[in-house]
């Protein structure tokens, strides 16, 4: 009997051997897998510190300030309508920039570029003359770029700068994934000025100033821009997934969002699009919480999701609370785009 039962004994001690061993190897690979995804968390919920907003459209008179265009598109008024165009084209449904009437064309777009820069400037000062500038220029207009040049000559600004490549929220998309360790700021100047096609578009131009919020400490953030998610495909389940994707980058509640923006959504998208509003549920009701900035506008190009940003900063700026943006660029084929800003009180917190 002895043989046997030392061989029983031996087979258990290597089935216990091999049972401790795989329980290990498990372990180990459910740790990973948990670091792994704490990881991919935190890198999604990487955000962007809003530092300055410059923001020109139809709504805003040269001499007034910011919060009377806010107020204004807060309002719901409606500058889309058929007006003469800059080029001296017949009357054509669209929205112009103010500004003196005996300028021309190329007069009125170095102004709006060193408007841009000019509200950008103090903000700018406050920052150190080494910190460098990495500058996003998005330009949609017929006329030359020299006039943007010009204009940063005057400016004086003296901070360092390079080039971003990419356009639209995938370079700022971009930007979070690689660059988020980086002492450079990024600015991003949008704008759309007399472009080709006028019938339905709107005058815009957008100057939006983001600072790392591992790296910037020297100026105080206006909001917080959370990381934005685009649709995989034109579908209602995939914009649900990724409105539900965007606000828990935050981690954020639908039911806390108090303002929900859209711009340059394809009319094709409106049903899965009202579907997501109602159910999610966020405010739906125009000028009640919800801003067609096409409707109010015309569709801004380039600009776009820029616009719709730095509106929703003015807004948090003047004190109120979470914005959702839906952006696309008006194609009914290319994915829907969602992105959260928050007070700065909401992170602190």
């Amino acid at each position: 009997m002895g043989g046997p039962f030392l061989g029983w004994c031996l087979l258990s001690f290597v089935r216990v051997l091999l049972y401790f061993g795989q329980r290990q190897v498990a372990d180990g690979w459910d740790k990973a897998r948990e670091e792994d995804l704490v990881r991919r968390i935190r890198r999604g919920r990487r955000v962007q510190q809003v530092l300055g907003v410059s923001l020109h459209t139809a709504l805003r008179e040269p001499e007034a300030p910011p919060a009377t265009q806010l107020r204004a598109l807060l309002s719901g008024a409606k500058v889309l309508g058929a007006q003469p165009s800059r080029q001296g084209q017949a009357v054509l449904r669209h929205s112009c920039i103010v500004g003196d009437a005996h300028e021309n064309p190329e007069q009125a777009l170095g102004r709006v570029f060193r408007q841009v820069l000019a509200d950008l400037v103090p903000t700018l000062k406050q920052a150190s003359g080494d910190t460098p500038l990495a500058v996003l220029l998005e330009v949609d207009s017929a006329l030359p770029e020299h006039l943007w040049r010009h204009a940063w000559c005057e400016s004086g600004i003296r901070q360092p700068t390079v080039s971003v490549e990419g356009s639209g929220l995938a370079a700022l998309d971009q930007w979070l994934d690689q660059r988020i360790g980086d002492q450079a700021s990024l600015l991003v100047v949008a704008l759309q000025f007399a472009p080709p096609q006028i019938e339905g578009a709107a005058e815009v131009a957008v100057g939006l100033l983001l600072g790392n919020r591992l790296t910037q400490t020297a100026l105080p953030p206006v909001a917080y821009l959370h990381r934005p998610e685009q649709e995989r495909e034109p579908t209602l389940d995939a914009l649900f997934y990724t409105a539900r994707q965007a606000l828990d980058w935050v981690p954020l509640d639908a039911q806390s969002i108090e303002q929900t923006w859209r711009v340059r959504v394809d009319v094709q998208r409106d049903e899965a699009l009202n579907k997501v509003l109602v159910e999610m549920p966020f405010p739906e009701k125009q000028h009640q919480g919800f801003y067609n900035l096409d409707t109010l506008l015309g569709h801004p190009g380039k600009a776009s999701p820029w616009l719709a940003i730095a509106a929703a900063a003015q807004a948090i700026q003047s004190g109120a609370g979470p914005q959702f943006i839906f952006s696309g660029s008006g194609c009914v084929d290319t994915g829907l785009w969602s992105t959260v800003l928050t007070p700065v009180r909401s992170l602190s917190n």
